[in-house]
């Protein structure tokens, strides 16, 4: 097996690149043995078979660099062993955390979405329940819906006041309380006109289409 150069400078790139690549193929190995193991949202594992093939791979790599150093001198090859075990177990502890992270950031894109989608829906139910604070016709025909005597109407003034105080950066915001806030709001909507006798059929415009 052709042995590192052991002239200076030259020595010393080619311990480093050992180096890197040693420390980086433990930590691979390490992470994803760690992340087969560990069951995922559905409480799933891949089991040990995965992990048996990870470190498998990382061996296939570290051994060879830590047999490599060592023709050229002792101490490089048990440096090199002591820093792939070092590295290997900081990416084993490490794993669960990275992972919980990589979960959050998932997590936070999906809920972003949805609020994007909750918000046209929040401003949509705002311009419905409107009508009836607004439109003359619509509060001289259902006053129950400005009366919050009524506990439908009431509820409704608490549903509002809720999705209200997420404030108005809630759209690019990634609060996974705002969605539900708002479907809360359209139930209490439709409860309220339901009480108050509100016919779909007279009434205009989109917003009771799905009535």
């Amino acid at each position: 097996m052709t042995s590192l150069s052991q002239s200076g400078a030259l020595a010393f790139w080619q311990f480093l690149a050992l180096a890197v690549v040693v420390a980086g193929a433990a930590f691979v190995s390490a992470f994803f043995a760690r992340k087969h193991l560990v069951a995922d949202d559905d409480g799933v594992s891949e089991g040990a078979d995965g992990a048996f093939w990870d470190v498998f791979a990382g061996l296939a790599v570290v051994v060879p660099g830590v047999v490599l150093a060592s023709f050229t001198w002792p101490w490089a090859g048990l440096a090199l062993g002591i820093l792939a075990a070092g590295t290997g177990l900081a990416a084993w502890a490490a794993t669960p955390r990275l992972l919980g992270r990589q979960a959050a950031r998932r997590t936070a894109r999906t809920t972003r979405v949805l609020n994007e989608a909750a918000a046209e829906r929040h401003r949509s139910a705002l311009a419905r329940w409107q009508r009836y604070e607004l439109d003359p016709r619509y509060s001289i025909d259902y006053p129950a819906m400005s009366d919050p005597r009524q506990p439908e109407t009431a509820a409704l003034i608490r549903a509002i006041k809720a999705a209200e105080g997420f404030g108005g950066t809630v759209r690019t915001s990634a609060d996974p309380a705002y969605a539900p806030a708002v479907e809360r709001l359209e139930h209490a909507l439709t409860a309220a006109e339901r009480a108050a006798g509100v016919s779909p059929a007279a009434l205009s415009g989109p917003d009771h289409a799905h009535h």
